[in-house]
């Protein structure tokens, strides 16, 4: 099915022109297929040669460069790009069929400005290609804005100067001839009268006396090799204001090429340092507690590791998170939790030999043990703070501040007048035994740190090898998971269930999602992890709430009155609150029981029947029915479903992708169908993809279908407009197949009585 293209971005070109170069012809046509349908204009080229050739009169909006060619491969090309005039900044993304650091390494050596693997993920390539474009024009705008800026200043209030070597000045009928002389805007600056005359040892007096000296030697310096003069000078004007202005010189030269003086002007800056200052702060320092941010705390950690690496000593790296402090502030407010916050930094900072300001450049000038002041604490964000110790002679250094840290905390924090207690989790991560990069330490750090949440939480843990591998791999997806219920990033999408005779959906299945980082992860890849670390079951009661909750949303908006099925694990039916848990949910949603439907796969039920019965039964009393998922793929007796309150069976996917190709697959079906008659329970067949299967399915006897035919599953927000948008008007193409093809059919036993009776229900059910 051929990709549409992406809803085109108001400030990017319509169709951009991608200059696409490969030496593989089949990848160079799949390629460039792909990213034509997805709305982009291709040039090919073969080789780095013809690449080359093209870009002699034309300039593409990105380049695609394939990394392995012959001849003149993708690296030189790069290169050989970036030499060219206009290209310096153009985007170029790197295809290569290696993943390894080096190969990523030399792409950006060579001037790429990102690398893509080779793959078949084309819509994934084309959004790199234009987020690669849109990050173009936004450097694009900010250079502009630049310029602009620029320009403004040259408009600012400023004022000229001329300076004379008295002894080569001219005699004149000034009486200041032969030294400094300063136009009025110039006397303006410096807080004078137009018609007050200032010279050079005036204004030198105004300069504070530490940094006099170095503005003389720079003065003299300049003026012995006849040097441009640009430099900032603080000075305290006679009204007491601190001001720094900025002088900007240029020498003279008479017709022998002697140096005759200097003429320039001087401009106030101090407003513009001060906001440089300001931007400094906010981009190095969190603005709540004033500590080191993640980018001040990136750059000191990667000092301190050159350090450790040239100095051949060890480095440590403390992540710290606090336990419970998402209680604390939902409970008292995020402004509670801001001053919890503030008091917990203040707390850890104590820990350290604490240095806030640490500039670039300073470092080798502080001598061997500079690397000292690097020493700091800092929010990384969230709950989460950071402790650099770029010198540690063993890991007992480490474990000390660790427990130093715990101890500061168990004291009681007063907020919004109560009384809270906090604690911590630390993990600790040592350079070079736990890695070999500021990013690996950190991922080591925050395994120790979750290791430790994992056993009870308020202590510490230094980096094992044995948390890493695939120990480590699934730590960090449970650690994900764990945060992923703390932020609400999980969500319910829901697939109707349709009856095809009325063309009515009579229910909806709650699949749940996880919205990891902006991608939508699917439930077979975090559901298995929740079984084995007994996180199913706060996903399942969140599940269950968030059913009810959307239940009366829907039953106010458009009157449903249906059921929302749930999957539920076995071991959630070994709970004996379950059904107390249940209540509780629809009771707060102000729901009837019956809105909850729990479906249990067939696998699940026999698994363990006597501690699942009793629940099943108790829940049956209330309302709620039980519905048989993937029946007819397990291995059990068929004797269960004569003794336990089920209520629905639904026929297994795998049944239904066969149908009409393989009478075995109709067979299984028939006979399910007809099981369930006998018995009294209704069928609903599950992955209906095609017209085919839905009427195979309808011919065999089953009115309940739900699967891509008619829904994918969907937000809530979507399957209201999709009721609205095209079950209403009947608009889809299996509602005209329902009704020419299905009308005139009559149907029998539990799933007939079920469509009569939504023949004359309301559209919505």
């Amino acid at each position: 099915m051929t990709p549409s293209p992406p809803a085109a971005d108001a400030d990017l070109p319509l169709q951009p022109e991608v200059l696409l170069v490969d030496d593989d012809e089949v990848n160079l046509l799949l390629t460039a297929l792909a990213l034509r349908e997805r709305g982009f204009s291709l040039v090919e080229a073969g080789s780095g040669e013809q690449a080359l050739a093209k870009l002699r009169d034309w300039t593409p909006d990105v380049i695609v460069l394939d990394a392995m060619m012959p001849g003149l491969d993708g690296f030189d090309t790069c290169r050989a790009i970036r030499r060219l005039p206009g290209f310096e900044n153009l985007p170029v993304l790197m295809l290569t069929g290696l993943e390894d650091d080096a190969s990523i390494t030399r792409a950006y050596q060579a001037g790429a400005t990102d690398f893509f693997v080779k793959a078949t993920q084309w819509s994934l390539l084309a959004g790199r290609l234009r987020y690669m474009l849109r990050a173009s024009r936004d450097r694009i705008e900010l250079e502009r804005s630049k310029a602009k800026l620029a320009r403004a200043q040259d408009l600012a209030r400023m004022g000229s100067f001329d300076w004379r070597r008295a002894e080569r000045a001219e005699r004149a009928e000034r009486a200041d001839a032969g030294g400094l002389l300063l136009l009025p805007e110039a006397l303006r600056v410096f807080g004078f009268a137009p018609q007050d005359t200032v010279g050079l040892r005036t204004l030198l007096r105004m300069v504070p006396q530490d940094d006099r000296r170095a503005l003389l030697r720079r003065l003299h310096e300049a003026l012995r090799h006849s040097s441009v003069l640009a430099t900032d000078v603080p000075l305290v004007l006679l009204d007491g204001r601190q001001r720094i202005i900025h002088v900007e010189a240029e020498p003279e030269f008479n017709e022998h090429g002697d140096n005759i003086g200097y003429t320039g002007i001087v401009q106030d800056v101090t407003d513009r340092r001060t906001a440089e200052d300001q931007i400094k702060q906010l981009a190095n320092f969190d603005p709540l507690t004033g500590l080191p941010n993640r980018r001040q705390l990136i750059w000191r950690a990667e000092r301190a590791l050159e350090q450790a690496r040239r100095l051949q000593h060890q480095f440590a790296l403390l992540l710290i998170d606090l336990d419970r402090f998402k209680v604390i502030n939902d409970t008292l407010g995020h402004g509670a939790g801001d001053e919890l916050l503030v008091e917990v930094a203040r707390r850890l900072r104590a820990c350290v030999r604490h240095s806030d300001q640490v500039v670039e450049g300073a470092l080798e000038a502080a001598g061997v043990r500079s690397h000292r002041s690097l020493e700091a604490v800092g929010r990384l964000g969230g709950d989460e703070f950071v402790a650099l110790l770029p010198e540690v002679a063993a890991d007992r250094d480490a474990e000390r501040v660790a427990q130093r840290i715990l101890e500061s905390l168990r004291e009681p924090i007063f907020v919004s007048g109560q009384e809270c207690f906090v604690t911590a989790s630390v993990g600790v991560a040592i350079f070079p035994r736990d890695g070999a990069s500021v990013v690996d330490l950190l991922r080591s750090s925050d395994v120790a740190m979750y290791s430790v949440k994992a056993q009870g939480k308020n202590s510490a843990a230094i980096y094992s090898p044995q948390l890493a591998g695939r120990g480590r791999e699934k730590l960090e997806l449970e650690t994900a998971l764990h945060k992923a219920i703390e932020r609400d990033e999980l969500v319910l999408h829901y697939q109707p269930k349709i009856d095809v005779r009325g063309a009515r959906m009579v229910g909806a299945e709650a699949l749940m999602r996880w919205q990891r980082g902006g991608t939508l992860v699917p439930p077979g890849d975090f559901i298995p992890l929740a079984e084995d670390t007994g996180l199913i079951v706060p996903l399942s009661e969140w599940a269950l709430r968030e059913a009810a909750r959307q239940a009366r949303q829907w039953q106010q908006a458009f009157g449903f009155a249906d059921s929302i099925a749930v999957n539920l694990p076995s071991r959630m039916f070994e709970r004996s609150d379950l059904v107390e848990h249940i209540h509780q949910c629809v009771t707060a949603a102000g729901v009837p029981h019956r809105v909850i439907q729990l479906e249990i796969t067939e696998h699940n039920l026999m698994k363990e029947p006597q501690n699942v019965i009793p629940s099943l039964l108790r829940l049956n009393e209330i309302g709620v029915e039980i519905s048989i998922d993937d029946f007819g793929t397990g291995y059990s007796s068929l004797s269960y479903l004569t003794t336990l309150p089920i209520s629905e069976l639904k026929i297994d996917r795998l049944f239904v992708r066969d149908l009409g190709v393989t009478p075995q697959s109709s067979a299984v079906v028939t006979a399910i169908i007809a099981l369930a008659r006998s018995l009294g329970l209704r069928v609903v067949a599950e992955g209906v993809e095609t017209l085919r299967q839905m009427e195979v399915l309808h011919r065999l006897g089953c009115v309940l279908m739900q699967g891509f035919l008619f829904s994918r599953a969907v937000p809530a927000g979507e399957l209201q407009r999709w009721l609205e948008q095209t079950v209403l008007p009947r608009k889809a193409p299996w509602i005209g197949s329902a009704i020419d093809g299905l009308g005139g059919e009559g149907g029998d036993g539990a799933d007939g009585d079920l469509a009569a009776r939504a023949a004359g229900a309301r559209p919505f059910r």
